[in-house]
């Protein structure tokens, strides 16, 4: 399940993570600046999206269109740590003790973010510029489709994507540089995973000259209908110039340096460990995506029990039904039981999940004290792009006029299986779930920037995925298939401890996280084969949705019981969303000051 509002989230690994010429490096101001922590954390976020203006332009900030830096150059990464030390040393002039609680948030979240995003370079991640899985190379299309993130309602617009175009095959010279630097010091992608990127880097829609065909013709086959025709052909000519001249020589030659230079000196091995230092780099991403001290070794006994736990939970629904066989057999037997599929149209699928809110809703009310103005709409995913697609919340705009969607694929709805997690599925992806904390956290405009826009995985997926277990509550999963689907969601999450750890750390071989997937969760070899060539590219990032429903709910059983009739779970909800993303630990010290408060 996607959320587009991650598109850039995951550049600490997909380092989809762009750079600049010279003169757009933002400039590192260490002197006659304000103590004022409002004043710092303005300044870091604005000249942040100088650093990485697709998360302006994902924000609807469209100062920066026409920027796309090459963050893969030594001189950037140089810059960008400088940029960082410079705002930790105007941090230390703030006096802490002085803040109140959510000032204190505000500092805590500042400064575990700038240690963060300085750490990592101490372990090359320019080495691997992008993977199967994510990357600029992988985003750049979907950008410049005209359906997209970047806009295409103005000349202005068509100029700032042209100017993007040119600056995309530096950025893709500097990856093979670095892809280069990476085999020299044996930091590698694993073969597996190189075999998908080739064709990745070839994909007819991206390389074919049959322009009308072509991914980036798009902006022009959906021009604005006011513009005059001697500007709608200026620029078709100038977009097939840079889609025959630039873009697909760009991608062929990127095709042909990782079949033919790097595939031949990819790894066999699959895991982190395998790596020069292998054990510290998947140390520090355990920590960056979980936002805890856990060990990958605590971390993997966790998933190991949560497993165990699910399993059990799975073979009561088994036997509810009357299911004679093993919970394997089980779970093979719910893919194709016509009863799991008990939709004939696309809208009856849409009715079906209307009416999941339409029960939840008398409760929302018990639950949440404060709720989004956005407005919030389900549709079904488009016909382009369903067979694809998966289950995903797109963002309303903060202004909330653009909704936020909760978009289905639906390719066949006669094969539309509830017991792939319909009910857990919407309270994840829109209603509490992202909708609820995305929106909220948009519509604060208390907040400093960088946490209105900002996005922490153990924290958002944490939440989402806590909201899942909110069901029952909700009076749901009552059916014992949308109870499977639930327990098979979660499931999903507990499996992903396993793996993620067993790979990285050399317990576990890509055949054999495979088949242990398989043996828990009702997905085909393909889709389990795809989750588990995931948790390979981007080490750690699978940590954090278990990690931090876990935190949520421990943290709401802890102040059930010392708070007693005090408790209330629409105080608690309105606290845990009150400020945005943050790191756990923050959260926790956060929701202490908070019960402390209440007794």
């Amino acid at each position: 399940m996607r959320l587009i509002y991650k598109i850039l989230a995951f550049s600490v690994l997909a380092f989809s993570v762009i750079s600049c010429k010279k003169e757009d490096s933002p400039m590192v101001k260490n002197s006659g600046f304000e103590s004022n922590l409002d004043t710092i954390a303005a300044n870091y976020y604005e000249e942040y999206l100088k650093l990485y203006p697709l998360e302006a332009t994902s924000q609807g900030d469209e100062r920066y269109n026409d920027l796309l830096p090459n963050n893969l150059s030594q001189e950037f990464i140089k810059n960008e740590i400088a940029f960082y030390d410079s705002i930790q040393n105007q941090l230390k002039s703030v006096d802490y003790n002085n803040l109140d609680n959510d000032q204190k948030v505000v500092f805590d979240v500042l400064e575990y973010t700038l240690i963060d995003k300085q750490e990592r370079y101490a372990y090359h991640p320019e080495y691997i510029p992008f993977t199967q899985f994510g990357g600029l190379p992988l985003d750049f299309p979907m950008l410049g489709s005209g359906s997209g993130i970047q806009p295409f309602k103005t000349e202005k617009d068509y100029d700032n994507w042209l100017k993007r175009i040119e600056l995309f095959p530096v950025w893709m010279d500097s990856a093979i540089e670095n892809f280069r630097a990476g085999m020299k010091s044996g930091i590698v992608l694993p073969k597996s995973l190189v075999i998908k990127m080739v064709p990745q880097m070839k994909a007819e829609e991206i390389t074919t000259f049959d322009i009308e065909k072509n991914i980036f013709y798009g902006p022009i086959k959906n021009m604005p209908k006011d513009f005059k025709p001697v500007t709608s052909n200026k620029y078709a000519k100038l977009y097939q110039d840079a889609i025959k001249n630039k873009l697909i020589p760009t991608y062929l030659k990127m095709a042909t340096f990782l079949e033919k230079e790097y595939l031949p000196k990819a790894r066999m091995t699959d895991g982190y460990n395998a790596l020069p230092n292998g054990a510290n780099i998947y140390n520090y991403y355990v920590k960056s995506w979980t936002t805890t001290n856990k060990t990958p070794d605590e971390i993997h006994k966790t998933g190991l029990s949560e497993v165990e736990r699910l399993r059990a939970e799975m073979e009561k629904v088994k036997n509810q039904v009357g299911f004679k066989g093993s919970l394997e057999e089980f779970l093979n037997y719910v893919k194709t039981d016509p009863k799991a599929m008990p939709y004939k149209t696309s809208k009856e699928v849409l009715a079906g999940f209307q009416s999941i809110l339409d029960k939840i809703t008398p409760k929302l009310k018990t639950m949440f004290n404060v709720t989004p103005k956005t407005p919030f709409e389900i549709r079904q995913t488009e016909k382009y792009r369903e067979a694809s697609a998966s289950a995903e919340y797109i963002q309303g705009s903060p202004d909330g006029k653009r909704p936020g969607i909760f978009y289905t694929p639906i390719p066949d709805p006669t094969k539309f299986n509830v017991t792939s997690g319909m009910e857990s599925l919407f309270l994840h992806e829109a209603i509490p779930g992202h909708h609820y904390q995305i929106s909220l956290q948009q519509e604060n405009l208390k907040l400093p920037k960088f946490l209105r826009f900002g996005w922490i995985g153990a924290y958002g997926e944490g939440w989402a995925l806590y909201c899942e277990s909110l069901g029952p509550e909700f009076g749901l999963y009552t059916d014992p298939y949308q109870k499977m689907g639930s327990l098979s969601d979660e499931m999903l999450r507990a499996v992903r401890l396993v793996i993620d750890t067993g790979i990285h750390t050399g317990q576990m071989s890509r055949e054999e996280a495979i088949k242990y997937f398989l043996s828990n969760v009702a997905y085909d070899e393909a889709g389990a084969t795809a989750e588990v060539e995931r948790y390979m590219a981007m080490p750690g990032q699978a940590l954090s949705y278990k990690t931090g429903a876990m935190k949520i709910r421990e943290l709401r059983e802890k102040y059930k019981s010392e708070l007693g009739k005090k408790f209330n779970i629409a105080d608690f909800h309105d606290e845990v969303l009150s400020q945005g993303c943050l790191p756990l630990q923050v959260l926790e010290r956060k929701m202490n000051l908070w019960a402390k408060d209440v007794k």
